[in-house]
């Protein structure tokens, strides 16, 4: 087996196991005694988590999704700059980390969206597609109200970036992988945006049952 399969492995591993570390949900049953994915969208994710709860734990559910995919994208550069390909590396601990966050092993593979995830590791990659990617998806959230709709807009154009700076054709296609997870996490919204019945950005706080 070369070093390289190896370190792919390893990447592989510790990033999907990281990223199922899910924010939402930790800061859900500490703060509230409460599963998030048993209110609102059924998502464990910052939006529906914001919605449901409010503000409190916000900060929680931030600092975990961030850390933990900062964490599995330094992992993925060191291993795979190692062998001379760090940016192969960062992108791909970036898809694995977003595919467990969707599909966590701890939580019966039930999962957020990978928003934060996206939206952490674009600037990890390149600053100057995040700030088209961010900016994107801030404009589109202001004149919508429609997370979901910008998250995935702003993801489907980090290939795009990579590809036009310059960045070589399988980077861009990790990048390519990583928009789809998110898209796919959105299936359920997609239909939601064609039928008219998507929610809208709201900050809620007394969810029932509480």
């Amino acid at each position: 087996m070369s070093r390289i399969t190896i370190f792919l492995a390893i990447t592989a591993l510790v990033s999907y196991l990281l990223g199922g570390v899910n924010g939402s949900i930790i800061a859900s049953l500490n703060f509230f005694k409460r599963d998030v994915r048993n209110y609102g969208s059924g998502n464990a994710g910052l939006t529906n988590f914001a919605r449901t709860f409010g503000a409190n734990g916000i900060v929680m559910v931030v600092l975990v999704d961030v850390l933990k995919t900062i964490a599995a994208v330094m992992l993925g550069r060191w291993l795979l700059g190692m062998a001379g390909y760090p940016m192969i590396g960062k992108l791909f601990a970036s898809f694995c980390t977003m595919f467990g966050h969707v599909y966590p092993l701890y939580y019966r593979l039930r999962g957020g969206k990978a928003v934060l995830c996206a939206g952490t590791l674009v600037w990890m990659t390149d600053w100057r597609v995040a700030l088209i990617c961010w900016a994107v998806f801030l404009i589109v959230v202001t004149f919508t109200r429609y997370v979901s709709l910008g998250a995935i807009i702003g993801a489907l154009l980090f290939p795009i970036g990579l590809w036009a700076f310059g960045y070589s054709g399988l980077e861009g296609l990790l990048g390519l992988f990583c928009a789809l997870v998110l898209a796919f996490a959105h299936r359920e919204n997609i239909k939601n945006l064609r039928n008219g019945t998507e929610n809208k950005l709201s900050f809620g706080g007394s969810p029932r049952g509480r």
